[in-house]
Order: C-alpha cells, then structure tokens, then sequence
C-alpha cells in the first residue's frame, strides 16, 4: 500500500528536522517521525498528531527493523527525509580522532545511505517517491572540519547517483544545503565563540538563515510542485556561497539608503 503524502523524517525530533516536520503538517502531510532520541521525537508527534519511531542511523540492523516496522504499519510512505547528523569540533587533522573522523562517517554518509537503501527500491517497486537528503554548505567549500565536510560532500554524490538509479522508477532524489542555520545547537556555539565572527556577516543577505527557510526547500522538494526535479543539491545559505569570497574586497557592498 502506498498512501498520499506520508512522509517519514529520520531526524525529526529537533533542528532543521522538527521544523520540517511542523511545516510539513501545516502543509497537510502525514508524518512519521523518527530520531534516534525516541522521547524528542515522541515530543514532536504528540504535537502534530504524527507517529514516531526510534531510528539511529549508527545502527545499521536498526535502521532495517525500523524501516521493515513502519512499512507493516503505515505502508510505503511517499516522501523520506533524512535529517539527521552529528557534527564535529573544529580540529586539525592530526589532531582529529579516528573515532571521530569514522562516526562521523558512519552516521552522515552510512545512515544516508542505509536509510535511502531502505526506503528508495520500496518506493522504485510501488512507482514512485521522493526522497530528500540534507547535506551542509561544508560540502561545497573548503572548512576545518574534514569529517563533516567529507561526509556531507558525499552526501551529495550519493543522491546524485540514487537519482540516477530510481529515477525510470519514479523516484526522485534531491539534497538541499544549509547555511549556517539559527537551530539551538548552532545559538549555543556563537555564544560559545566557536566562530571567529558573526556566520551572518559573510552572506549576501547579511544574515543567518532561519530553520523554517530550509524547510520550505525540503517541502518543496518532497512535493510533487518539485515533480521535475531530481539529483540536484539545493543551497539554502542566505547567499554565502556567492558572497564569502568578497571579503577580499571588503565584503559585499552596503544596501543604499533606503528612499
């Protein structure tokens, strides 16, 4: 059974994950929310009268038995995104662990794949889906964070290659690319100082990007208004891939005055 716009989001009881999933009820969809925090994810469903199911992309078997679960409960669903990641502290790479560089690997490269493994030839034999991974402006640029960015660069060639393999099947595969976004993790690390400067301050609009605005491209995305639309990397970065390299000339100019 494939049901109209069902949606599971692995990822989806936090971040750029849970404000997908809200914009997503708001759209009409039916949702399924799965994270590996089972009570976050919980927190979210009662919310939007949405289902949950504990998923850690780290676990392979894990991944299969949730997927094997949710297809006897809710069928096929329509769209998969997948969310969810961990992050690294910013290191050189001598002093970058091997434990860090492989979980990272494990869970933004491995999960993505062994949860578009899981979901995508389901879709391909029911004639069709979309799927949306997120990956991170890191994957386009040059960043100290070798293991993050590593594994989110080949987040995008892997969608590029699933949407070669399922798309005479009817399944799109697309990944958008955050910019440095206004989640709760990222607020607690400008207090920090983690950043040398305001993340807004390199972008052509001169500000950070909101959650809500990534989740306008997965929705869109995972929409049929995309239904044309597959294998790309769609960047939602408040214009910081255009403008970061003006800063060798000053920065991106001033808006003028306003008449």
């Amino acid at each position: 059974m494939t049901r109209e716009n069902v949606a599971v989001v692995i990822g989806g009881g936090s971040g750029i994950g849970e404000a997908t999933c809200r914009l997503m009820s708001a759209r009409g969809w039916q949702l399924v929310i799965a994270d590996r925090d089972e009570p976050a994810a919980e927190r979210v469903a009662r919310d939007l009268g949405a289902a949950a199911i504990a998923m850690d992309l780290a676990d392979a078997e894990g991944v299969e038995r949730a997927a094997a679960e949710l297809f006897a409960v809710e069928g096929t669903p329509t769209a998969l995104v997948v969310a969810a990641a961990v992050f690294q502290d910013v290191l050189r790479p001598e002093a970058l662990p091997l434990e860090v560089w492989e979980r990272t690997l494990q869970v933004n490269l491995t999960g993505t794949w062994l949860a578009n493994r899981a979901f995508g030839p389901r879709m391909a034999a029911k004639g069709g889906g979309s799927i949306v991974n997120i990956a991170s402006i890191a994957a386009i640029a040059s960043m100290p964070v070798h293991a993050y960015g590593t594994s989110k660069a080949a987040v995008v060639a892997l969608t590029r290659n699933l949407a070669g393999e399922w798309g005479r099947a009817g399944v799109r595969v697309n990944v958008v690319s955050p910019g440095s976004t206004l989640v709760p993790r990222v607020e607690a690390r400008i207090r920090s100082g983690r950043y040398a400067a305001d993340p807004g301050e390199f972008t052509a609009l001169g500000r950070m990007v909101r959650p809500n605005e990534v989740a306008e491209a997965i929705e869109f995305l995972a929409s049929d208004r995309a239904s044309a639309i597959t294998g790309v990397n769609l960047v939602v970065d408040a214009g910081w891939d255009v403008a970061s390299t003006w800063a060798q000339f000053g920065g991106v100019r001033a808006a003028p005055p306003r008449q």
